[in-house]
């Protein structure tokens, strides 16, 4: 009866790990001949990993990362040992809670978006709330807000992730009016939360996604500044390639390179 009680009180206090564990755990406590702190310890502390995996799910549920692109499937190899030395760093998040940025550049099916999404991963599992999404759905969803009168509460809410990864920035040409909500989205977030874009366009080519030399300009530096720059040079061989050429036997050549660069 006791323990039905506590179960209750735990529930009604929003301690659901708690209520679940804890007549095992006084088992436990019994058989072992626990003190009290170390009951008590245990049990917080098992509460506290509850609510900390729940989080996690939360937040991988709402970043919308494509499933299976993990760094654990992402063939590393592929880098430089330089690149593949900054991964770990890179996993970490430290750049994060300074709001810069992270530009991944590189021919289809090099890597780009697998590498980014891993990170998104590796990101999440350190509490950092992420949103992954193709560019063209981001403009699409902050053009139609903007002609409903709500780009502000849009803003708003995106501002709640800490890193919002664009892939395939360009991949769709889109009209000077959608380029413009993006460049506003890149300016709100200027200097305070963190962008990650994959893209196959290089910074000179950046005028066919943002239309106007200054706006393009104007986007170029404030992606740059703070920033680390990954190109996958253009010896590295398409994912896909390289995966249907396996299928059908034939074997290509050429060492993987990237480079990196900090801004």
């Amino acid at each position: 009866m006791a323990l039905d009680t506590i179960r209750t009180h735990c529930r009604q206090l929003r301690l659901p790990t708690l209520a679940a564990v804890v007549s095992a755990t006084l088992e436990t406590a019994q058989r072992e001949e626990w003190s009290l702190e170390t009951f008590l310890a245990h049990l917080l502390e098992q509460e506290l990993d509850g609510r900390r995996t729940r989080r996690i799910t939360r937040l991988l549920n709402a970043a919308h990362l494509p499933p299976g692109k993990t760094l654990e499937t992402f063939e590393q190899q592929r880098l430089p040992l330089r690149v593949r030395r900054q991964l770990a760093q890179l996993a970490e998040g430290e750049f994060i809670p300074r709001g810069d940025n992270l530009l991944l550049f590189g021919l289809p099916g090099t890597g780009k978006t697998h590498l980014a999404a891993a990170l998104g991963y590796a990101w999440v599992e350190r509490d950092y709330p992420v949103l992954f999404t193709p560019t063209y759905k981001l403009v699409g969803a902050l053009l139609r807000a903007k002609r409903d009168h709500e780009l502000e509460r849009e803003l708003r809410r995106l501002d709640s992730f800490s890193v919002v990864i664009l892939d395939d920035l360009g991949y769709v040409q889109q009209s000077r009016e959608e380029m413009e909500v993006l460049f506003t989205f890149l300016a709100e977030r200027y200097e305070r939360r963190s962008v990650v874009i994959t893209s196959n366009l290089v910074f000179s080519e950046w005028d066919q996604i943002f239309k106007n030399p200054l706006t393009t300009a104007a986007a170029i530096d404030r992606v740059v500044h703070h920033s680390l720059i990954i190109e996958f040079g253009k010896d590295v061989k398409s994912v896909r390639a390289e995966e249907a050429a396996r299928r059908n036997g034939i074997v290509l050549a050429a060492e993987p390179v990237a480079q990196v660069a900090e801004a």
